[in-house]
């Protein structure tokens, strides 16, 4: 099929580079022209494991390219494009409403451009009724030039984790398509067919149905994690150790061991957006959902708990100001470069304000985050994992990075001046640590 991918993020360069893989002739379509010619030569502009192997490769065989006009994108050279994906940002705008203008800007520049019947499809995470929404606007530029184009517009919500975003859409748990036209089902579903030979995986719903799909699986989610953070600070209070707890209630099939590790909150491009979103979505519908704003509330809590640590430790050593904190990890997850919402920038704006100064390491995220703590005086940069412990009073461990899983204590012990190492990923034990002379604080033991 000839695929016209809108928008080369997360989402829009691995859908392209996967479905590149499979035989599809697929064209990118991204405003930025540096990013057009980076992705050219056969490199990436963000960190995903896996993806610019298989960009390089597909765009060396033609099967993968790459323009900064919509135009040549759903033209392919007059053959035209059968699917249009819209993978565009979708932002936080006020109180949580998402931002739909890049959106509707593409939706607009279709309508302005399509001569061939296509299918338009929602990847971007959106509100329910966004795909009605950019139908209406597509339906309005064709009238607005006088023509009859054969449209349709679906959802096809994307399940991608960042560092994991290949293996996930390559072997995906289900694909959802939401429409109510069976021709435009079963064109998804031959073109996702090649990702589900071992079972059939592909549901079909109501367009409306599949846009909530999305947002209730990210909240569920995320409801997960605040519920085992909540779980871990009670823990802390009453002597309980998280990590039995969760061994406990995890061995039931009804709940599972997936996201109920306790840590420092959750962060990235979608969980804190999709929460709020759906709690605004919620809003606008005369609903108040409480459940979901308490997720989003304990999560905006459990970012600072290890700086209320670090505080009250630091209370008997004269207080944070003029002290300083090595941190390892920036990114909100291990295997990205990803720092939007991530734990780590609150966490050092936190103890910056309170006069202490953070150096720290990311193996990949470094610039990102250093790019949003810019105005941020007393944060700094290490060149790497142990240089960030020179001079340094504690450290900080906020991403659960494989290299910091084992790291050498007894340099550690040897550089720290105040022994003390605040874990808010439950990496290491207690006692292990306190044979080394270091200080031990983890969350919810």
């Amino acid at each position: 099929m000839n695929v016209c991918i809108i928008g080369t993020g997360y989402v829009g360069l691995v859908t392209a580079a996967c479905l590149s893989e499979m035989g599809n002739h697929v064209r990118c379509v991204d405003t930025n022209m540096k990013v057009v010619e980076t992705l050219r030569a056969g490199r990436i502009h963000i960190f995903e494991p896996g993806l610019e192997d298989l960009v390089r490769r597909n765009t060396a065989e033609g099967r993968l390219t790459f323009t900064n006009s919509l135009a040549e994108g759903l033209s392919f050279g007059g053959d035209g494009a059968c699917l249009a994906f819209i993978c565009v940002g979708t932002p936080s705008g006020e109180d949580g409403v998402c931002d739909l203008s890049y959106v509707e800007a593409v939706a607009r520049e279709i309508g302005e451009l399509v001569e061939k019947p296509l299918i338009v499809v929602d990847k971007s995470t959106v509100p329910v009724g966004t795909a009605d929404r950019v139908r209406g606007i597509i339906e309005a530029e064709l009238a607005r030039r006088g023509v009859q184009v054969d449209i349709d517009v679906v959802s096809n919500p994307e399940f991608l984790k960042e560092g994991d975003a290949v293996k996930d859409f390559m072997k995906p748990d289900r694909v959802i398509v939401g429409t109510e036209n069976p021709r435009s089902a079963e064109l998804l579903k031959a073109l996702y067919s090649p990702f589900a030979r071992s079972r059939e995986k592909l549901i079909v719903m109501r367009t409306k149905s599949a846009e909530m799909s999305k947002y209730a699986a990210n909240c569920m989610l995320a409801t997960k994690i605040s519920f085992i953070n909540e779980v871990a600070n009670i823990c802390e209070r009453v002597g309980a150790d998280v990590a039995e707890v969760r061994l406990g209630i995890g061995s039931d099939r009804r709940i599972g061991y997936e996201f109920i590790y306790p840590g420092v909150g959750y962060g990235g491009s979608c969980f804190p957006k999709d929460v709020k979103a759906l709690i605004a979505t919620a809003r606008e519908a005369g609903y108040r959902a409480g459940l979901i704003e308490s997720v989003d509330s304990v999560n905006d809590h459990q970012k600072l708990v290890l700086a209320e640590k670090i505080v009250r430790h630091f209370e008997k050593l004269g207080g944070v100001a003029g002290k300083t904190l090595a941190m390892w990890g920036l990114a909100f997850k291990a295997n990205t470069d990803d720092v939007r919402e991530a734990p780590a920038l609150a966490l050092a704006r936190d103890l910056a304000s309170r006069g202490m100064r953070v150096r720290a390491f990311d193996p990949a995220a470094a610039t990102r985050a250093a790019a949003q703590l810019a105005d941020v005086p007393l944060f700094e940069l290490a060149s790497g994992q142990y240089e960030a412990l020179d001079g340094a009073d504690a450290l900080a461990v906020v991403t659960d990075w494989n290299q910091f899983r084992n790291p050498d204590f007894t340099s550690m012990a040897r550089k720290l001046s105040a022994k003390a190492v605040f874990d808010g990923r439950n990496l290491y034990d207690a006692g292990l640590l306190a044979g080394f002379g270091l200080s031990y604080y983890g969350i919810g033991r």
